[in-house]
This record gives C-alpha cells, sequence and structure tokens, in this order.
C-alpha cells in the first residue's frame, strides 16, 4: 500500500507548469492503478482490503461530487466525447423530445399539428424515425401516425426496420389487419422478408392465436420466402415462450425430417419450453430423445436444465447438473452462475449463493453486471440491504456497472419492506450516475408503489417525470394508477387517463375498467360510463386498416 500512497500523494499535487504532458503522465498512472487494484479485487475475489482506500477516489453515492482527484485526473477523457457518441447523444435527446410532444397530443390523432404547435426545429432523418418507433412500442396507433407522417417529410423513406419495428407496435395492441396491410406495402417495395413474418408469428402467439402464428409462419412460402432451419428453431422458440411448449412439440415432432433436420438447438429450444413450465418430465424425454438423436447436451443444454431444476424449486438436482457438467470438461458460463446465484439467493440460502459467487470469480470468466445483480438480488432477498449497497460499491471498482437493473432490484426489495422513503431517495440518485438512468421498468416500480401506498399525487409526479423523459407507460403502468385514481375518488382524472390509454390503442384489462365503471356508478355517473364502454367496444372491434 505505500506504492499506492506515493502515487496518490503524486496525483494530489500536481505541478500545473507541466500542462498537458503532466496531466496524460496521470491518466496513464492512475490506468495502471485501476488495472492493479481490478486484477488482485475482482478477478481472484480478493476480500475488501481496497474498498476503504477507493472510496477515497470516488463519489460516495451518486448524487455527490467527486474528489478533486478523480476530476482531475479524468478531466481529459470527461472533455473528450467520441463524435458518435455526442452525435447518439442528439439523437437520444431529439426522440425523448418528439415522443414527449406526441404523447402530449395523442388524442388529437395528427402528428404534423403537435410537431407544427410545438414550434421544434428538429431535422428528420432516417435513425431517429427508427429511435422514435422503436420508443412508441408500447403505443401501436400513435406509432401508425407518427410512421405515416414521416414517410411525407423531405428524404424519408423507410427501412425493413422501420416496418418491423412499427409491425411489433401494432401486434401489441392485436391490430393485425393494419400489420398485413404493412406486410402487402413491404412485398410490393421489394423488402418483406422472413423476419417480418416471424415477428407477426411471435405476436399471434403472444395474443394466444396460436393456428394464426403457425398460418403467418406457413405464409413464407406464399411470399416466395423459403423457410430454413433456422426459421423453423424460432417459430418453435416463439411457440415455446408463449407458454406453448406442447404445440411447439407436435410442430417438431410433425415435422422433423420432413420439412426440417433438427439441430441441438432445436432441442435445447425444446428442453427450455418445458423448463419453463416446470415439466421435468417432458424435459428429461427431450433430453433422451437428444441423445439418441446424436446430441451430447453442451453448455447450453447444461445451463437451460439448471435453471428448469432451479424454477422447480429442486435446487439439489441443480447443483448436481452443475457437477456433472464439470466432470465432463464443461465449464459453466457466467449465466450459469448467475442462475444459480439467483435461485438459491430467493430462497434465502445466502451462504450457498455466496460460494457460486466465489466459483465464478475464479472461473476464468470476467464479471459481468448480471452476475453483480444476481448477487445484489441475494443480499436483498435476506434483507442485508447494506452489503447489497457494497456490492454497488464493488461494481464500479470493477468498472462493471452497476446499471438500472441493479437499482431495480434493490427498489424492488425496499418496497416490499416498504421503505418507501429509502426507495424514493435511491429512484432520484438514478439520474445522477451515467448508466442508471431510470428505465420504463424503473418508472413503472415507482408508480405502482406510490399507488399502493395511496400516494396518487406522487405516482403523477414519478409519471410525469417519466413523460417528460419522452417514455410512454403500457398497459399495465395505466391500470396501477388508473385503480388508484378509481379507489381515491378522483374520477376525472381516472377518466382523463383512461382517454389516454384507449387514445394510446391499449385495450384495458377488464377488472380495472369494472373497477373505474362500479366507482363512477356509485356516484351517479351513468352517462360517463356508458361513453366510456361505446368507446372502450369501438376500440376492441375496429381493426384500423389506413
Amino acid at each position: 500500500m505505500q506504492s499506492i500512497g506515493k502515487t496518490m500523494e503524486q496525483h494530489q499535487n500536481p505541478n500545473p507548469k507541466q500542462g498537458l504532458v503532466e496531466a496524460n503522465h496521470e491518466c496513464s498512472a492512475m490506468k495502471h492503478l485501476l488495472a492493479t487494484i481490478r486484477r488482485s479485487h475482482c478477478r481472484h475475489a480478493a476480500p475488501f482490503l481496497q474498498l476503504a482506500y477507493y472510496q477515497s477516489l470516488k463519489p460516495q453515492s451518486p448524487s455527490e461530487p467527486a474528489t478533486s482527484l478523480t476530476k482531475s485526473s479524468w478531466s481529459i477523457h470527461e472533455n473528450a466525447m467520441p463524435i458518435q457518441d455526442v452525435n447518439g447523444l442528439q439523437i437520444a435527446k431529439q426522440t425523448d423530445r418528439i415522443c414527449q410532444i406526441l404523447s402530449n397530443h395523442n388524442g388529437s390523432g395528427n402528428v404534423d399539428s403537435a410537431m407544427k404547435s410545438a414550434s421544434v426545429e428538429i431535422k428528420i432523418t432516417q435513425l431517429l424515425v427508427q429511435e422514435v418507433l422503436k420508443k412508441l412500442s408500447n403505443a401501436g396507433l400513435l406509432a401508425l401516425s407518427f410512421f405515416r407522417w414521416a414517410e411525407k417529410q423531405k428524404g424519408i423513406k423507410h427501412t425493413s426496420a422501420s416496418y418491423n419495428t412499427l409491425i411489433e407496435s401494432l401486434g401489441k395492441v392485436k391490430q393485425f389487419k393494419m400489420v398485413w396491410k404493412l406486410v402487402e406495402e413491404m412485398r410490393q417495395q421489394g423488402m418483406l422478408s422472413k423476419d417480418s413474418l416471424a415477428l407477426i408469428s411471435r405476436r399471434y402467439a403472444r395474443a394466444r392465436k396460436v393456428k394464426e402464428a403457425i398460418d403467418a409462419f406457413e405464409s413464407m412460402e406464399k411470399f416466395g420466402l423459403r423457410p430454413e432451419l433456422q426459421d423453423y428453431n424460432r417459430l418453435i422458440d416463439t411457440l415455446c415462450k408463449s407458454r406453448h411448449p406442447e404445440k411447439a412439440q407436435q410442430v417438431f415432432d410433425e415435422w422433423k425430417n420432413k420439412r426440417f433436420k433438427p439441430d441441438i438447438k432445436s432441442y435445447t429450444i425444446l428442453l427450455e419450453g418445458w423448463g419453463q413450465e416446470q415439466n421435468l418430465l417432458r424435459l428429461n424425454e427431450v433430453c433422451r430423445e437428444m441423445r439418441d438423436d446424436g446430441f451430447a447436451p453442451d453448455v447450453v443444454s447444461y445451463g437451460i436444465m439448471i435453471h428448469a431444476y432451479c424454477k422447480a424449486k429442486n435446487y439439489h438436482e441443480a447443483v448436481e447438473k452443475y457437477h456433472e457438467m464439470e466432470r465432463k470438461g464443461i465449464k459453466a458460463t457466467p449465466h450459469i452462475y448467475c442462475t444459480l446465484i439467483n435461485a438459491l439467493g430467493s430462497e434465502k440460502r445466502l451462504s450457498e449463493a455466496l460460494k457460486f459467487f466465489e466459483l465464478a470469480k475464479t472461473s476464468g470468466h470476467a464479471l459481468e453486471a448480471p452476475t453483480y445483480n444476481a448477487v445484489v438480488g441475494a443480499y436483498c432477498w435476506s434483507m442485508r440491504i447494506h452489503n447489497a449497497y457494497r456490492i454497488v460499491d464493488e461494481m464500479r471498482i470493477c468498472g462493471v456497472g452497476p446499471n438500472s437493473r441493479t437499482y431495480d432490484i434493490i427498489l424492488h426489495h425496499l418496497i416490499k419492506a416498504h421503505r418507501t422513503q429509502e426507495a424514493y431517495a435511491v429512484f432520484q440518485k438514478m439520474n445522477d450516475e451515467p448508466g442508471c438512468e431510470p428505465t420504463i421498468s424503473t418508472y413503472e416500480i415507482m408508480v405502482r408503489m406510490f399507488c399502493n401506498e395511496e400516494r396518487t399525487d406522487m405516482a403523477l409526479r414519478v409519471w410525469n417525470q417519466m413523460k417528460a423523459k419522452g417514455f410512454l407507460p403500457g398497459m399495465h403502468m395505466f391500470s396501477s394508477l388508473i385503480n388508484s385514481l378509481s379507489h381515491e375518488n378522483k374520477l376525472e382524472d381516472a377518466c382523463r387517463y383512461f382517454q389516454q390509454m384507449l387514445d394510446m390503442g391499449i385495450r384495458p384489462p377488464t377488472p380495472m375498467f369494472k373497477n373505474l365503471k362500479q366507482a363512477l356508478l356509485d356516484e351517479g355517473k351513468e352517462d360517463t360510463v356508458l361513453t366510456l364502454a361505446k368507446k372502450l367496444e369501438k376500440l376492441r372491434v375496429t381493426q384500423i386498416v389506413s
């Protein structure tokens, strides 16, 4: 530590006359110091000996300013942002601004008037259009309006990526007639691909329209597109991920060796499908069939089986599969360690989870953010939040985070423990730490928290912050807010947000509308109920076609 202390003195007392040469030397020395600590601390699971020392090099919390040492050491790099980063930041800001404008005018249905009334001077580019469409993924009708507006702008010609993003958005709100109209447009322009039809198949499957999902896949040949093995695997995966493994198995059994010859990936997809359903009997049958077909389980197969046993809470068998894999000379991946840490941690088997964390550190793989996040979660499940914060500090030291997901995990457990004020403080600090800015998932967590606490005033404050960032709420967030407003008898607000939900093309869940309807009837507002019911029915039965 003496050499480190000496280095500290040299950095704390720079000679300003040395100018840029001295500053560059400082950066090199600091990089060497960081590399030394990372090698000794992160890779080989050294104890937290350097942690107290290293706290002096960084802010104590996301909201605190950096020390003078940190600032002087890294100021050159902070000011030299790469051009592509600057452009990316500009695109992100423009995307947020456009989404904010559109979300504030989603009742008008006129994107052109919304953009003009906002008096915004933004050059519309192909990349910007694509980014806005991505951000409107939860608002299919709004995305369609923007898509049609954008294609009229100078220099804009939609790409297959733009079409596919819109197809995904419209599929989420079950506007399949419009989806097929877009397919025809793509066909006419020669840009229809198997990816587009696979997207449609997936949206049908998610909507529990299994027959239509398979029909969409089989339409490839009608459009002159020949499915290959990877396409069959993708269909089987789609059916499995939409909780239809029995149909996936049926397709596999009927088409195997007739339409396609399966590979090991075909089998691992089925393993995962049955594993998600915790059907270990069928999982083992597929594993035997895979071996009989000449495919020995690989690291991916073992990872899926370990995850399946963990999900079924058969932890003994999961750990045994890990050791079986190791005996066969198949080295576990970071994903497998992450799975075991998550599973054991969630059962409050903290010491076992931490053993796998130590094994991960010595596995030869660089530790990744998901593995650290699993450890954060393991400590949180045992309500050792202070240890979770310590792991967050270690992540900073090792340069692998934290990220938004890290804080989402902590927020979830703070809220579960009714530590609302602490959760809100953590949420507020997220904006101050690069890479940890709240996501739509974070906003949903916070809105739900305040709704459950009957603090709709705070829920709306978070809601407005979210809208200002250009994020658009989904069905679950609307449901939480409208249910809470109905419960607190703030019916005018509840109806306003219900209308916004319909304007975005989001179909409200039946229980939520039932609650709102009953609250309105209790106040003698039968006319309002009839008006909302008519609007809802219109959304349910109407398929937009232009």
